[in-house]
């Protein structure tokens, strides 16, 4: 902290959560130089609207304190001379510096200022702990007679723990930590920085174009800025990251409601626009999986499904997905010898009469010859793919999986049916097209990893959907 000239450590008091709908209710802000306290200020502020009772009781801010206080447009110039020239550290600063920047886009003006994170900051400088929350440093480091939720209280706790750092670890590990958050990447002189001074630190995907309209790299983030721009620091992590860096000309992306959302778009584009950049597809390597018949004496009992072959029913007794016909075989001889199971009955063996060459060596029970039943087998080689099973779809119907991004204030519903992604709706509209037309079943399995991911997460919010439009699921 001491490296930099100015700093100004800011926290916040909103209605909600939103930048783009909710309001500042209260900012305070101790700002130094050289180390060096010289400014410190405090405001409730008047949002314009009603503060919410949940927010009221959480803040201690009701609407009577800010009924005679200033509005943002106000105060916004004395905010701003406390920023001039300085880096705005708060913990979680995406949401501090959201929430200004919205402001101050209402009245024109366009914030561009340097931050820092003291969540980021409390990370770096205390890996073990789990949680870097204000309420766990405040406890973990004994900091006292602070007011948590008022916003100079919280502000006063910063400045707490960041002394609390420099007497515990020492001023150079301090300063070397902040200068690691800070460190600007190094834009390549042919990219004009001006094309991305907009880049949003919303989730979304981005596509780095180089001399033509064929993307180079197609990347997804919970936070676009923050991903975009760490493709051009100096330190690559790799020689494919500093050609790309080296061949980017411009930059698109577009703003989704989450990760899951990003993850989506993400896959459906690397597969649409086949960027150099990207790993091989999948969708190139004719994805194989093995399926179980109904008939425990048939021969073989599996055989290999190609991927754009699965149908609805089929599903439940699928087995792995394989890059490979010798992928998928080699899996399978690993399994028959772990559990000795008949190569022969597998077809991974020659069909002939008697004992299979396995159950000579002791590999195989002898269902081929009459020592084990049909049935027995059956049921271990069934116990013995289970592992690699693709689920039957879980749902009576369609669903959709919802999410909304306070940053952006966007909400998205991803239709869902048998596996198959029916597509994306963020409005009443949309969400009717989707019911209503018919999309032919196809199993792909990048979404289907996607979705069965998002379903095994408590976060995530299913709604079952029916013909009829569900109107309250956009408010």
């Amino acid at each position: 902290m001491d490296t930099l000239e100015a700093i100004t450590y800011l926290d916040l008091e909103t209605t909600g959560a939103t930048p783009l709908r909710d309001r500042i209710t209260e900012i305070a802000l101790v700002r130094f130089e050289h180390g060096v306290e010289v400014a410190r200020w405090q405001t409730l502020v008047n949002p314009e609207q009603s503060i919410p009772s949940f927010i009221q009781g959480l803040t201690g801010i009701n609407n009577e304190m800010v009924a005679s206080a200033p509005t943002f447009a106000e105060v916004a110039d004395k905010l701003l001379s406390f920023l001039e020239g300085a880096v705005m550290a708060a913990h979680n600063v995406r949401f501090d510096h959201g929430f200004i920047k919205a402001e101050f886009k209402r009245l024109g003006i366009t914030l561009r200022q340097k931050v820092l994170c003291t969540v980021k900051l409390s990370r770096l400088l205390y890996p073990e702990y789990k949680s870097h929350g204000l309420d766990a440093i405040v406890q973990r480091h004994h900091i006292a007679n602070i007011v948590r939720h008022r916003a100079m209280g919280d502000v006063e706790a910063m400045l707490a723990f960041v002394e609390v750092a420099r007497n515990e670890l020492g001023p150079q590990a301090l300063n070397q930590a902040v200068q690691t958050l800070m460190s600007a990447p190094s834009l390549p002189p042919h990219i004009d920085a001006r094309l991305l001074e907009d880049l949003p630190e919303t989730p979304g995907v981005y596509l780095f174009y180089g001399d033509n309209d064929l993307p180079l790299y197609i990347g997804k983030s919970v936070n676009l800025r923050a991903r975009v721009l760490s493709h051009f620091h100096s330190d690559h992590a790799s020689t494919k990251e500093m050609r790309i860096s080296q061949e980017i000309k411009h930059v698109e992306w577009i703003t989704t409601a989450g990760e899951f959302s990003a993850l989506l778009l993400e896959s459906k584009l690397i597969k649409a626009r086949q960027p150099i950049y990207n790993r091989q597809l999948r969708s190139e390597r004719q994805l194989c999986t093995w399926r179980l018949g109904n008939d425990p004496q048939q021969t073989p009992l599996v055989n290999l499904v190609r991927e754009e072959d699965i149908e609805p029913s089929q599903l439940g007794s699928l087995y792995g997905t394989f890059k490979t016909k010798r992928q998928a075989t080699e899996v399978l001889r690993t399994l028959a010898e772990a559990h000795q199971l008949c190569p022969k009955y597998l077809g991974l063996e020659a069909w002939a009469k008697g004992a299979c060459f396995s159950h000579q060596i002791k590999r195989c029970r002898g269902v081929c010859c009459g020592k084990e039943s049909h049935e027995i087998h059956y049921l271990r080689l069934q116990q013995a793919l289970m592992a690699h099973r693709i689920k039957i779809w879980p749902f009576a119907g369609k669903i959709a999986i919802k999410e909304h991004s306070n940053e952006n204030d966007l909400t998205q519903l991803h239709v869902f049916d048998q596996w198959t992604y029916l597509g994306v709706a963020d409005s009443e509209g949309t969400l009717a097209n989707i019911l209503e037309n018919s999309v032919q079943f196809k199993f792909d399995h990048d979404t289907y990893k996607l979705l069965l991911k998002a379903l095994n997460s408590r976060k995530t919010q299913v709604i079952a959907l029916s013909e009829e439009l569900q109107t309250a699921e956009f408010y």
